[in-house]
């Protein structure tokens, strides 16, 4: 039998419209009624009839998560799983739902997106990429919709909340440490070049090299999808090259077991025979053999910090714009060796 507010209301000797003020938390309730009315809540098994408040506050409670690829494709990479567990950690606390984008290509996840927006599904969305000429992002723009980005929006920065590291440092420092180890041909692999994250990297790896005249080979510079597919396909580029690179900048954890699987079938070994740094710090980092030096961007508070971000600016429509940078660490483990 459905358990109503009037039931609520005759367990606990108090009237339905304070019942109702203790679902919407109302300050002017007390913390002791409330107490009380939601311990009753729980023990009759009484759940807010969600739609019908959201339709007076005109709030879906809800957030839209926009993947940067079709879901089955990204969710093979454990930087995905990992920042929708900060995400949803936040809207768990928050009483919040999230929807997923599940398109399988770019005009699929566009429709996808228009339809969360016109049918007003959710409060604001949160775009787990950025890359060059976005027409979801330009979308979300010119319909004046609530979002954020994680990673640096292509223009408008000023305009967008996103969160962010400090990628093209990391990406520097990260190749100055393959560099204090006495390797000067380094080759990099990254994601796709219209993403952002992508081209700040692959700029601090550039830098690094730059700074100490080291050549800058452009058959050093490959770039894969964000899959272990992606390391296979990039390695046997590397090794069709008459002069082998001694060691590589990853942009990625997933492509770096790729690489470590396909150097391992051609006979050769990490990091006798070349060395591997990477990003993101997911587990299988850790757990792979040999370890990952890697950079730990903390993706869980990325999720976290985006979450936090989109739904201040769903309740608050005046809220600035804000850049939101994670700190990151480097986490030094077998793939490297010094070169003498």
């Amino acid at each position: 039998m459905l358990v109503t507010i009037s039931d609520v209301a005759k367990a606990t000797g108090v009237s339905s419209s304070t019942v109702s003020r203790v679902i919407s938390d109302n300050p002017r309730i007390s913390l002791a009624t409330k107490k009380k009315v939601r311990k009753a809540m729980k023990d009759l098994g009484y759940y807010p009839n969600i739609n019908a408040r959201n339709l007076v506050v005109k709030s879906t409670k809800a957030i839209g998560v926009i993947m940067p690829a079709s879901a089955d494709k990204a969710l093979q990479n454990p930087f995905f799983p990992e920042i929708l567990r900060g995400i949803s950690s936040v809207t768990h606390d928050m009483q919040y739902s999230l929807t997923l984008s599940s398109g399988k290509t770019e005009d699929e996840i566009f429709t996808e997106v228009q339809r969360m927006v016109y049918g007003s599904y959710v409060d604001g969305v949160v775009l787990l990429y950025s890359r060059v000429n976005d027409r979801v992002m330009n979308f979300l723009r010119e319909k004046d919709f609530p979002f954020v980005m994680v990673g640096k929006p292509y223009e408008h920065s000023a305009e967008i909340t996103h969160v962010d590291n400090d990628n093209l440092t990391a990406g520097k420092e990260i190749t100055e440490h393959l560099i204090e180890q006495g390797h000067e041909r380094i080759a990099f692999i990254g994601g796709s070049k219209d993403l952002f994250v992508t081209m700040d990297r692959e700029t601090g790896y550039e830098e690094a090299m730059a700074n100490l005249d080291i050549p800058n080979l452009e058959e050093y510079k490959i770039h894969t999808e964000f899959l272990k597919s992606g390391g296979r396909e990039a390695v046997e580029q590397l090794l069709s090259l008459k002069v082998r690179p001694t060691a590589v900048v990853v942009s990625d954890d997933l492509i770096s077991l790729g690489v470590l699987s396909t150097l391992e079938e051609y006979g050769l070994r990490i990091p006798q025979d070349m060395s591997l740094v990477s990003f993101n710090n997911v587990y299988l980092s850790e757990i792979t053999r040999p370890a990952l030096t890697t950079v730990d961007v903390n993706i869980y508070e990325l999720g976290a910090q985006s979450a936090k971000a989109l739904i201040e600016k769903t309740v608050n429509k005046q809220e600035p714009a804000k850049r939101i940078i994670i700190p990151y660490k480097f986490v030094y483990r077998d793939s490297v060796s010094k070169l003498t």
